[in-house]
C-alpha cells in the first residue's frame, strides 16, 4: 500500500485524570466508495461485501470493510453506493473510435465489399483532422457511459484522437497506424512511421495515454514496413496491434499471392512475439494455436463485429485452453454497431459455449477477466489498472443493481455478465477523477458532441 503521499493526523495526548488518552490517528485521503459488493478480479474469484475503496491521489490506497473505514480514512468526498457493485474499469482492446461517426453508414454486407465499396470511399472523401476528433470524442462519451475506462485505438490522425481521449479524460493506447495506401495523414509509410513516432515522443510522459505500433493488416502493409515496426516496437518497448487471420478470404488470397498464410508470414519477419495484439483471429489451424501460445502472442476477441460481418468464429475456448492470453473488444461502431463492453462480454460467452458445445466453456469471471486483466496484461498495463488493487490506477465503475432486470440476484459476475446492461453503470472513475457521476458526464458537453456528430451525418449522407 502507497502512503507516502497521505497527509496523516497525528495522534495527540490529553492529560486528564492523570492519564494520557490517544486519539486514534486517521489518514487525509481524496475519496472513499463504500459498496455493496466491490469485485477487485485479483485475486480470482473475489467478491467483497460491504466494503470501501480509499482513494488518493488518483490511485487505491486500500479496500477494507466498510466498518473501518470510516474511522480509519478521513476524505474529502464519501459515497455510499448501498445498491452498486464496484468492478475495474472495462478496456475496450480493439476499436476505431473515430467510425463511431459511421455507426450505421453501411449493414448487412461481407467485410471486404463493406470496406471496397463504403467505407475506404467515406474515409478518402471525409476523414480529417475534425473528423476523428469529433468521432473520438463521440465514443469516449459512449464508452464512459458504458463503463469503459481504457480503449486501444487504430485510425488515422491518432494525435487527434489523443486530443479527444484527454479532453474526456480517458485512459487509450494510441495506434500508430501503418498501412500501404495514401491517406489524408499520411503519404506511404516512411511518413506513418515518422509521424507515429513523433506522437509517441509527445505522449511519453502523459499519465493516461499510450501508443502501440498498429500496421492494418498482414494484406496491407508490406514486409518491409512490417520489419521496421518489429525493430521500432523493441527499441520503443511498445505493443503491436494487428487486424490477422480475420476472414477466411485473408487466408486464402495470402496463400495465393505468397504461398503462406499470414501467421506464418508475419512469424517469418519477427512480428509473433508477446508485443503482438493478434484481433479476430477466426481461422486458425491447431498448430497456428499452439504457435501463437508459444510465442507469448495476445489475443483480442471481437464478437459481435464478427458476427455483424460473418467473418467467422475465434475458437477462444480452445486458446484459453492453450494458455493464450485473450483479451475483448468492441472494434470500430461502423461494424458493431456500438461501444458496449458489457454487451460485449454476454456475447462472447454466449457464443463460445455455442461454439465449443459445452455450457462451460467461458465462464462469467472468466469472461470478465478478459474485459479486464487480460486487456490490461496484453496492453502492457496490467502494473497500472485492470483490477482493483492497492497501488494501482483508481480506474472503477459502479453499476446498479437492485433493480428489475437484476433480481433476485444469487450471483453477482453472473448477474452482470449475463443480465445487467450500460444502463445499469451509474458511476466512472478514470485515476481517481469521477468522469461519469450518477449518469451524468462531467467531462464532456454531450449536445455539442451530438450537434458535430448530426452534422456529420449529414455529410456523409450526401457522399459522392
Amino acid at each position: 500500500m502507497h502512503y507516502n503521499n497521505l497527509n496523516v493526523k497525528l495522534g495527540h495526548r490529553i492529560p486528564h485524570s492523570c492519564h494520557a488518552i490517544h486519539v486514534t490517528e486517521s489518514m487525509n485521503i481524496d475519496t472513499l466508495i463504500h459498496a455493496r459488493w466491490i469485485i477487485p478480479v485479483e485475486p480470482v474469484d473475489t467478491i467483497l461485501e460491504r466494503h470501501a475503496i480509499a482513494i488518493n491521489e488518483g490511485r487505491i490506497v486500500e479496500i477494507i470493510d466498510s466498518s473501518s473505514a470510516e474511522q480509519k480514512y478521513a476524505a474529502t468526498h464519501v459515497l455510499h453506493l448501498n445498491r452498486q457493485a464496484l468492478l475495474p474499469g472495462l478496456i475496450n482492446t480493439h476499436g476505431h473510435a473515430a467510425m463511431a461517426l459511421m455507426r450505421g453508414l453501411a449493414d448487412d454486407m461481407p467485410l471486404m465489399q463493406w470496406l471496397q465499396e463504403y467505407i475506404w470511399p467515406a474515409e478518402q472523401q471525409w476523414v480529417n483532422a475534425e473528423f476523428v476528433h469529433d468521432g473520438t470524442l463521440l465514443a469516449c462519451a459512449e464508452m464512459l457511459r458504458s463503463g469503459t475506462t481504457c480503449f486501444n485505438d487504430m485510425y488515422f490522425f491518432p494525435e487527434q484522437a489523443a486530443r479527444a481521449a484527454d479532453q474526456a479524460g480517458i485512459r487509450a493506447t494510441l495506434g500508430l497506424i501503418v498501412i500501404d495506401f495514401a491517406s489524408a495523414w499520411a503519404q506511404d509509410a516512411d511518413d506513418y512511421l515518422r509521424k507515429g513516432i513523433e506522437l509517441h515522443d509527445q505522449l511519453h510522459n502523459h499519465p493516461l495515454l499510450r501508443t502501440a505500433f498498429a500496421p492494418h493488416a498482414p494484406y496491407s502493409v508490406a514486409d518491409n514496413a512490417l520489419l521496421r515496426i518489429a525493430t521500432y516496437a523493441e527499441e520503443m518497448d511498445i505493443p503491436i496491434h494487428m487486424h490477422v487471420h480475420e476472414t477466411a478470404h485473408e487466408v486464402e488470397q495470402s496463400l495465393a499471392t505468397t504461398g503462406r498464410r499470414p501467421l506464418q508470414r508475419l512469424d517469418e519477419l519477427g512480428l509473433l512475439t508477446p508485443r503482438l495484439l493478434a484481433v479476430h483471429m477466426t481461422q486458425l489451424e491447431a498448430q497456428e494455436i499452439e504457435q501463437c501460445a508459444q510465442n507469448g502472442v495476445h489475443v483480442v476477441h471481437c464478437p459481435e463485429s464478427n458476427l455483424k460481418l460473418a467473418s467467422g468464429f475465434c475458437p477462444v475456448s480452445r486458446l484459453v485452453e492453450a494458455g493464450i492470453n485473450v483479451a475483448l473488444g468492441t472494434d470500430g461502431a461502423a461494424s458493431n454497431n456500438n461501444l458496449d463492453m458489457l454487451g460485449e462480454m454476454h456475447t462472447a460467452t454466449l457464443l463460445a459455449k455455442g461454439i465449443a458445445g459445452d455450457a462451460r466453456a467461458l465462464p462469467a469471471d472468466q469472461v470478465l477477466r478478459m474485459a479486464t486483466i487480460n486487456a490490461a496484461r496484453a496492453l502492457g498495463l496490467d502494473e497500472e489498472t485492470g483490477s482493483l488493487e492497492p497501488g494501482k490506477s483508481a480506474d472503477i465503475i459502479a453499476l446498479h443493481l437492485d433493480g428489475i432486470e437484476t433480481e433476485p440476484l444469487y450471483h453477482v459476475v453472473s448477474q452482470i455478465i449475463h443480465a445487467a446492461g450500460r444502463e445499469h453503470v451509474t458511476d466512472v472513475w478514470v485515476a481517481g477523477q469521477h468522469v461519469l457521476k450518477q449518469r451524468e458526464l462531467t467531462t464532456l458537453d454531450i449536445d455539442d458532441i451530438l450537434a458535430r456528430a448530426r452534422q456529420w451525418r449529414d455529410r456523409l449522407r450526401h457522399q459522392d
